[in-house]
């Protein structure tokens, strides 16, 4: 994953994608970035991890991920799932539809309206690829559209976690411990299973190694106090990200975003 902000030049994004799993291959990218997106299951199952949460999508389910929120696709074995799915930037959400994203709904199961978000979906799709002087005014009356009807309809939602047990319990600990060490053997040894017991499971309900996971939360903590305090030092940032040696947290962020830790501060104050 590398440090970068959508381009302006380009703040409107639409990509289908079928998948096919096999077993043993690879979950989707784990990721956040400076944008929002949509995710919508056109047919076909995933699993989805958001922030500290896993839902099971299925066919008309959508997803809303607001700029900075961690998350994960992982696709069913031997079935083969569609998605639609648009990055964009906050131009194109009406002011009075924010607050479904600002809720953390990250999830958004309607049957009485499906059809009708659907449809505007195709239309934004028939648009994006066919472009005329038209169309990026068409989109973005698409865009309101959908998430008016959203928003309209969004005491009528459905939210399913599919997260439940220890690995909650877990990922809780995790995200308030940040600052702390803390390794695969000792959160086994919190919940009373075997090394390598915890690792699968968790692997298997949030999509993340478990390293992989403190790693990526580490670090988005500490684009965020490199970017909103002034005056910290990249010392007490590794400190309170959990890293003992800032050296060592310098390489690993700038490996991670391709930029380091003093950079993403200068830019952030300019």
């Amino acid at each position: 994953m590398r440090y970068n902000k959508f381009p302006e030049s380009d703040p409107f994004y639409f990509d289908r994608r079928s998948y096919l799993k096999k077993r043993g291959s690879a979950p989707g990218p784990r990721h956040y970035h400076n944008f929002f997106e949509v995710y919508y299951i056109e047919n076909g199952y995933c699993n989805y991890f958001i922030d500290n949460k896993a839902y099971k999508l299925e066919e008309g389910d959508l997803v809303l991920i607001p700029e900075g929120i961690i998350h994960n696709t992982l696709y069913w074995e031997n079935s083969e799932s569609t998605r639609l799915l648009i990055n964009c930037t906050r131009k194109y959400i009406p002011k009075s539809a924010e607050f479904i994203f600002a809720k953390k709904n990250y999830f958004y199961r309607n049957r009485g309206i499906k059809e009708k978000l659907y449809e505007l979906l195709l239309k934004i799709e028939a648009e994006y690829n066919n472009p005329d002087e038209f169309s990026d005014d068409l989109i973005k009356s698409y865009m309101t559209t959908f998430f008016m009807l959203m928003a309209r309809n969004e005491n009528e939602y459905s939210e399913k976690n599919s997260k439940t047990g220890y690995i909650q319990s877990a990922i809780d600990y995790i995200q308030e411990n940040l600052s702390e060490e803390i390794s695969l053997q000792d959160m086994a040894n919190r919940f009373s299973v075997s090394r390598e017991h915890f690792s699968r499971r968790f692997k298997k309900e949030t999509g993340f190694g478990f390293c992989d996971y403190v790693n990526l939360l580490r670090m988005k903590k500490a684009e965020t106090l490199l970017k909103q305090m002034d005056n910290i030092s990249v010392a007490k940032v590794a400190t309170q990200c959990g890293f003992s040696d800032s050296n060592y947290f310098s390489v690993k962020f700038k490996k991670m975003y391709n930029i380091s830790p003093k950079a993403v501060q200068k830019m952030s104050r300019e």
